[in-house]
């Protein structure tokens, strides 16, 4: 553990990418091997069931510091971190009741705890013991597993405390890409960085797994339903007529669905998510595939709710997103297609190294063949002008699209987020004016800021909110907003602040539909600060009936 804490806070305190890429690819050279297959498991988002809640953990550290509720409250909301909180306010040396062979307790003395916290800081478990440790203890009494968690804490130091809670939490996040996690790989064991990303695609499990085998060529054909890494594409931040001729670029529409992908392999049929995440089961419509794609075949493209005529709002798949059954009812409210948009294996053979135009005569000639609805071949857009592909854009919300993706037709299919070959030229955002209403501190570098608001628009002479924002704004603008909330808060409750209805704010989003849950009605696709409208006052900001119009206008 102590090995793997100070690589976390390494990679959480430098800002320079080549020294995060060697401390990992020192890490991966210098690890146990159970160790490196966790670590890769947590960076590429396989964490372990939690094994204790949070409440939990709150009311044994109190217990163990013997701090009053609402000391430890104000801790944790000055914090803005569970796990860091309890690192911090942990004494040094843990005295805790240990139990005999008859299970009865016993209080140690201060000379039998001072020896027994110094073997145990002499003690350096590694990684894989305190995560096989927390899987084995899941479903044990409680007893067992506070016993657990107070005895790991004291054989750690205050860093090792903070990362351990945190993975119990289940709130581990660490500013690493992928594409990172797989160069250091790759430095570490001199295997290539686009074979890597392959290999550790897929469904396996880090208790069971070996180094070794995750990265043979063995274990990549032997798990049958292992997708290939995805081709992500940058935002086109400069005009198209900087991409040169359009003869060279394919136009299509940009789907607002879930990135997936098809696979039929050993008379299997499997759909995994962007986020790696095995979702067969979530949509069964796609069973049919099965007996209508060749062996030995994987698309890419895009799950998206289809009515048979026109995409629907992403808001319509999400009533069946996270759900682990999927009723009669849903599969009729909110049916789904496959839009593929291309091939990546065909006769079990990986054909990404192919142009991109060979690849899309592949694909097409599958899609034409099966002619089932299920699967429909996303369309390419004919243009001769940029000029003319804009006019198309403009039209993309009445698509059901987010706007245009533009890929060279030359372009092999690559790993990861590159530049140059694929781009995303997306719809200018919807926009509307807020006031903020309340205020809470945000999480990691930004749990001592208040940078996470709810917003909320006129309906007569009443404020009512519709959305929360967190991102949009400077550092420099977090810290002036967050200097406002400390001087005008209202009310408290918990961790948030009610604050004078003041700062405008140009609220940006991709899309809106209609919401029973919320008080406004209306639910905002990826919501987010625009720009501070420090020329508006609070009483010029848009009302309910703005935000009506625009669920008329773009929602469905």
């Amino acid at each position: 553990m102590k090995q793997f804490a100070q690589l976390v806070n390494t990679l959480g305190t430098s800002t320079k990418t080549n020294e995060r890429l060697e401390a990992l690819s020192h890490y991966f050279s210098t690890a146990n091997d159970k160790d490196k297959v966790w670590v890769i498991a947590l960076f590429s988002g396989r964490r372990p069931k939690r094994a204790v809640n949070s409440t939990r953990l709150w009311e044994w550290c109190a217990e163990l510091t013997n701090l009053p509720a609402w000391l430890f409250a104000e801790c944790y909301h000055s914090v803005g971190d569970l796990a860091e909180t309890i690192s911090l306010v942990l004494p040094e040396t843990i005295n805790y009741e240990e139990r005999e062979p008859n299970n009865e307790k016993r209080i140690t003395t201060n000379e039998e705890q001072e020896t027994n916290n110094h073997e145990k800081r002499e003690t350096n478990n590694p990684l894989s013991y305190y995560l096989e440790k927390l899987l084995t203890i899941i479903k044990e009494d409680e007893s067992i597993r506070k016993d657990f968690i107070i005895r790991s804490w004291a054989s750690m130091n205050q860093l090792e405390r903070f990362v351990f809670t945190k993975l119990i939490t289940g709130n581990f996040r660490i500013g690493i890409s992928q594409g990172m996690m797989v160069n250091a790989l790759a430095k570490a064991t001199g295997i290539g960085s686009s074979i890597i990303a392959h290999r550790i695609s897929g469904n396996w499990d880090p208790s069971t797994i070996t180094f070794d085998e995750l990265l043979t060529e063995h274990a990549a054909s032997t798990d049958h339903s292992r997708p290939y890494p995805f081709y992500l594409a940058y935002a086109l931040q400069d005009e198209p007529s900087s991409l040169g001729s359009t003869g060279e670029w394919q136009a299509e529409w940009k789907w607002d669905g879930i990135r997936g992908q098809i696979i039929k392999r050993n008379n299997e049929i499997f759909l995994w998510s962007r986020g790696e995440e095995l979702i067969t089961d979530k949509f069964p419509e796609y069973s049919i595939l099965k007996d209508l794609l060749p062996e030995g075949c994987v698309l890419d493209g895009e799950v998206l709710p289809y009515d048979g005529t026109m995409p629907l709002p992403f808001a319509v798949l999400q009533t069946r997103i996270g759900r682990k059954n999927v009723t009669k009812k849903q599969l009729q409210e909110a049916p789904v297609a496959f839009f593929a948009y291309d091939i990546l294996e065909m006769n079990g053979e990986d054909i990404r190294p192919l142009p991109m135009q060979e690849r899309r005569k592949q694909l097409e000639t599958i899609v034409e063949n099966i002619n089932h609805p299920v699967l429909k071949l996303s369309p390419v857009i004919t243009f001769d002008t940029w000029e003319n592909l804009a006019e198309t854009r403009s039209m993309a919300r009445e698509m059901g699209s987010e706007g245009l993706m533009l890929k060279r037709r030359s372009s092999i299919y690559q790993t990861g987020r590159k530049v140059g070959d694929w781009w995303k030229w997306k719809i200018d955002p919807l926009v509307i004016d807020a006031v903020m209403v309340y205020a809470q501190k945000g999480s990691g570098r930004r749990s001592n800021l208040y940078t996470d608001y709810t917003f909320a628009v006129r309906d007569g002479d009443k404020l009512v909110t519709f959305t929360k924002a967190y991102s949009g704004l400077t550092d420099k603008e977090f810290a002036q907003v967050d200097a406002f909330v400390k001087r005008n808060s209202l009310e408290k409750f918990g961790p948030v602040r009610t604050v004078k209805p003041e700062l405008v704010f140009e609220i940006a989003f991709e899309g809106i539909a209609e919401s029973k849950r919320h008080k406004s009605g209306v639910a905002l696709r990826f919501p987010r600060m625009n720009r501070w409208r420090k020329d508006k006052k609070a009483d010029e900001i848009n009302t309910l009936d703005d935000l009506k119009e625009m669920l008329r206008m773009y929602g469905k």
